[in-house]
């Protein structure tokens, strides 16, 4: 028996500002949409366009206000092949949340405060 990843969900408020958000800051696209005629809800599958890996963003029409993130210790994380310019695209953006120099790791929040790891590329 083998197990492959499939995608990751996070709940998001607006999901068309989610939708720009993760195209603009991490090039992502979307890959499939669920959106059911009652409107309860509408399901966004992000895609790299390289791996496999699906980021499924769900805005629940019923749930309007901001999500409890806890202590916002689980993330996503993406590789860069250019940490530099991705670093500076994200300082412009004003998404940088927290810097580990030592680590050569940063980390970007989304409209909903959920944190990302950016890595560069092995």
């Amino acid at each position: 028996m083998k197990f492959t990843f499939a995608h990751n969900n996070i709940n998001v408020k607006n999901i068309d500002e989610s939708i720009a958000f993760y195209q603009e800051a991490l090039g992502l696209t979307e890959t499939r949409r669920i959106s059911p005629k009652s409107g309860a809800f509408v399901i966004v599958f992000m895609g790299d366009s390289v791996t496999p890996h699906r980021l499924e963003l769900t805005c629940l029409k019923e749930h309007p206000q901001a999500y409890n993130l806890g202590e916002n210790e689980f993330h996503l994380a993406l590789q860069v092949d250019d940490f530099e310019a991705a670093h500076e695209k994200h300082k412009e953006m004003g998404c940088i949340c927290f810097e580990n120099p030592e680590m050569g790791i940063y980390f970007i929040n989304d409209p909903d405060g959920y944190w990302i790891e950016i890595i560069p590329a092995d």
